[in-house]
């Protein structure tokens, strides 16, 4: 079920305020967040925002067209390591 549409798209407080202080100074600065559910909106456009995996923080540069997108979207949390080689249950 999506948020409705009376409410205000999720963004963290804190990183709302963080991108904020960057847009006003018009500086260029990696903000780190753990926040994965945060909905990007267009005052992010231009950020880099290094976004948790679960490991390690990865760099995502926002957009215009990531406008309306989770967070989590971009930094996936799974790597396939590809499928076992002597995997016989298939062959049955």
């Amino acid at each position: 079920m999506t948020r409705s549409l009376k409410k205000n798209p999720f963004v963290a407080n804190h990183l709302l305020e963080k991108i904020r202080k960057l847009n006003m100074r018009e500086e260029k600065e990696i903000i780190v967040t753990w926040s994965r559910a945060s909905t990007i909106i267009p005052t992010m456009i231009g950020n880099t925002i290094a976004i948790h995996n679960g490991k390690a923080h990865l760099p995502i540069y926002i957009t215009d067209r990531m406008v309306g997108q989770k967070l989590g979207e971009f930094a996936p949390t799974l790597t396939f390591q590809g499928h076992a080689r002597n995997d016989t249950r298939s062959l049955r």
